[in-house]
Parts: structure tokens; sequence; C-alpha cells
């Protein structure tokens, strides 16, 4: 039996109102008719950035949207997250942060029908980090679009910050998920490959926001679980100042070109190789 088009659940932070509709559309175009969203909005966000995402907000089909504001703090996402799903009630739900635009190889409640005949009630994804062609952190214009903006895509996450490039994409309720979405404690994903969740992260004022990460949760404004925030915000900085400013697109993590519409052939191996190797810092088999 094919399985409903699940709500979607997604935390938003003070985002280019332009990103948002991108957001919006691409998960319209794949289903999704009704959208559970929170917004946070650090300190230092002024109320015209605000304005219009909660107005765009309000137009979508889904209840109002929950507004947060204050520090930043690393619990706030999935506390927010979590009072999102349990708005939605039972069943299952897309788990997506603004800047995350999932492109399955499947129609969603096919995905989540084969996912059940499994047994199991996660789908994962992998982090694909989409970039310039050049590496430089750019303004896009929605005229041109996402895809043409940043043509290219690669493991930044995995392979250069360390950080985490595992992402549940699909949950049922009943269970419970990890910080940033990345896992479900004591469960696999039965979708081989993962989901490519096409990562539009590092746009223009990223390195802002890192260097304001850093020093707001080095000096305990921010509160923080685990010091892995900061460290990937480090090593991204650290690499930007190495190669004028830009993200090293001939490097080890290989940026090749991608695109929303299509899966690359060389994705399973690529996935499947990545998470081979990759282990949380300082752990052993994850």
């Amino acid at each position: 039996m094919t399985a409903a088009m699940p709500p979607l659940v997604a935390v938003i932070g003070p985002v280019e109102p332009a990103l948002l509709a991108a957001f919006t559309v691409h998960y319209q175009r794949l289903g999704v008719t009704t959208f559970h969203l929170a917004f946070h909005f650090p300190e230092h966000v002024p109320q015209p950035v605000k304005t219009p995402l909660l107005a765009a907000a309000a137009a979508l089909d889904g209840p109002p949207p929950i507004l947060s504001e204050g520090p930043w703090h690393e619990h706030l996402h999935a506390r927010l997250r979590d009072q999102l799903r349990t708005a939605a009630g039972p069943g299952w739900h897309l788990i997506a942060d603004s800047d995350e635009f999932h492109a399955y190889p499947a129609p969603i409640p096919d995905m989540i029908a084969a996912a059940q005949d499994a047994g199991s009630l996660t789908i994962g994804g992998v982090l694909l980090d989409r970039v310039t062609a050049n590496g430089s952190l750019a303004a896009w214009d929605p005229t041109v679009g996402l895809d043409a903006t940043f043509p290219l895509g690669g493991f930044l996450t995995g392979l250069l910050l360390g950080g985490d490039p595992r992402k549940i994409v699909l949950a049922d309720s009943r269970v419970g998920l990890a910080l940033g979405s990345h896992r479900s404690p004591g469960r696999r994903p039965a979708n081989t490959p993962p989901v490519p969740v096409h990562h539009f992260k590092w746009r223009r004022g990223i390195e802002q926001d890192l260097q304001r990460r850093i020093t707001q949760h080095t000096a305990g404004t921010w509160h923080e679980i685990s010091p892995a925030i900061r460290t990937e915000a480090a090593r991204l900085l650290e690499h930007l100042a190495a190669h004028g400013e830009r993200i090293h697109t001939a490097g080890p993590v290989a940026f090749r070109p991608v695109d929303l519409a299509s899966t690359p052939p060389w994705w399973p191996n690529a996935c499947a190789d990545l998470l081979d190797r990759w282990r949380p810092p300082g752990s052993g088999p994850c």
C-alpha cells in the first residue's frame, strides 16, 4: 500500500526570503502540502529580516509558525524540531533545514512504503555540499537559481570539516532524532544508497555566521553540548583563509557537477566510501 505524503518539519534561522521561497517550492513540487515551521532569530537579527520570513511562512498551508528569539543555544534546534514533530502528529515526518533540498530517487510515499516493508522507521540521506564553480561564497539571484549559482557538489561537511554527513530525511513519529537530525539513536536507515541532501549552506555571509558561532559559544553566551560546532566552524574559516577566501574546489573533497534533477552515477559508491570511513571524532565504529 502506498503511504501518505508526510508533513514537512523545519527549523529555520534568519535566511534570505528567496531561500525560504525556493525551499518551499522545491518541497511542494515533491508533493508536500503541509508545512510545520519554527523560526529562531538570535539577538543580533533586526526586525526587517524577520518580517518577510514570517509573512512568507504565514502564506503556507500548515499551522502558524513557532517563533523563538534569543541566544542560539545548541540544544534549541532539537527542542523546536521535536515540538514541531509533536504538533505534526502520528505518522511519518519529512525533516529538513531551510538550506537542505532532498533529491529523492522515487516518490516519497513509495519510499516510505518500502521502508515500512523492510521494517525500518527511518530513511537516511547524506549531505551533498553545493558550492560555486570557483568556490567563492556568493550571493545568488532567484532568477538564476540555486542549481546554476552552486553547480558543484561534494562532501565538504564529512571530508573537510569532520562533521557528521548523515541526515535522517524521513522518520516515523515513534522514533527519536539526535541533534541536527543526523541519526536516530539505535537505528539504521534501510535505504541504499542514501538520499542526496543538497546542502546550500556555503553562501555569502556564512563566514560571519561561523565567526559569530565561535565567539558566542566560546564566551558561553550560546550554550553548547560539545565543542564540535566551534571546531567545524574554525576548520572552514581556516580553509577559507588558506585559499583566498574561497573553498578549494580542486582539493580532496573532489567537487563535481551536480543538479537537483538527477542523481549522479558516482553517488552510490561515493556515499558507501564516505560512510565506511567517517567516524565521529574520538569514537569507534558508529
